[in-house]
């Protein structure tokens, strides 16, 4: 457990900067009743039916499936589009967007989650990066046309029973083909970046003004592991830049560069804790 000094150490780096960067894996979800992928034995309790076919995360998270078996592949992703549209965000989340509102610098969010839990807690969309895309934007399949599409509309009913996707499955909108969410696949060649690389390059000007006004940064890592370690080495290497305080929360892996705060706790448990650490008054 973190001893008094280093929440003392982590609230302080909070409330001195004069802007935050969040990033955030998929344990920022888990507080939220959002289920834990990590390892097979996490993927399959969350989808035994899957379990039986014996595929991991990654042979399920593949485009192929909307070839091989389209209702298969509706059924995996309809089920995780309805639950997130279903699921409310922690308190964690209001709790961060009330910090980070107001620093003068402003606020940025990285996240490799796709399940839009930041934009329904109230965080602006111009100032989020979703780096594996967005179940909640849909694409063709086989790219007739780069166009990429709000799903609010579309509708996927999933039969729990076989775990299939029921007719009429999404379809695309200029040539009626099978549609597809906008996510970043594994092996995946098909998957349109146009609607990411615009929000990259939001993320970039942002930092680039910090960086040319000297504005004061606090980088705040949520729930990210090392598995799949993008959202970790984004941290690293913007704290690394900057040479700002990097504060990084994670029951699991909470290691840290040195001379940066690791705090083993879950995501809202991490930031309600800052939140409520007092500091000496100056």
């Amino acid at each position: 457990m973190p001893d008094d000094e280093q929440m003392r150490n982590a609230a302080e780096a909070v409330n001195t900067a004069q802007a935050i960067l969040i990033t955030a894996g998929a344990g920022m979800g888990v507080d939220s009743g959002l289920p834990d992928f990590r390892g097979k034995d996490g993927f399959w309790r969350a989808y035994p039916v899957i379990a039986k076919l014996g595929l991991a995360f990654h042979q399920m998270a593949n485009p192929e499936w909307f070839d091989k078996s389209p209702e298969l592949a509706w059924a995996f992703y309809g089920h995780r589009l309805n639950l997130y549209r279903q699921t409310s965000p922690h308190i964690g989340f209001r709790q961060l967007l009330n910090l980070a509102a107001q620093k003068p610098g402003g606020y940025f969010v990285f996240t490799s989650n796709v399940d839009g839990q930041f934009q329904k807690a109230g965080f602006s969309p111009e100032r989020i990066v979703e780096c594996h895309g967005s179940i909640h934007h849909f694409q063709c399949c086989h790219r007739c046309v780069d166009e990429i599409w709000d799903a609010t509309n579309e509708n996927v009913v999933v039969d729990e029973s076989c775990f299939r996707a029921a007719l009429p499955l999404p379809l695309c909108k200029r040539c009626s083909g099978l549609a597809r969410p906008n996510i970043l696949m594994f092996g995946d060649v098909e998957w349109l970046s146009h609607r990411t690389d615009m929000q990259h390059g939001n993320l970039r000007r942002w930092l680039d003004n910090l960086d040319a006004h000297s504005i004061p940064l606090a980088v705040i890592e949520l729930g990210a592991g090392t598995a799949l370690p993008t959202v970790r080495q984004t941290s690293e290497q913007i704290a690394e830049r900057f040479r700002c305080p990097l504060i990084r929360i994670n029951p699991r892996e909470p290691n840290v560069p040195p001379g940066q705060t690791g705090l083993p706790f879950g995501a809202a448990e991490g930031i309600a804790k800052i939140c409520l650490t007092k500091l000496p008054r100056p």
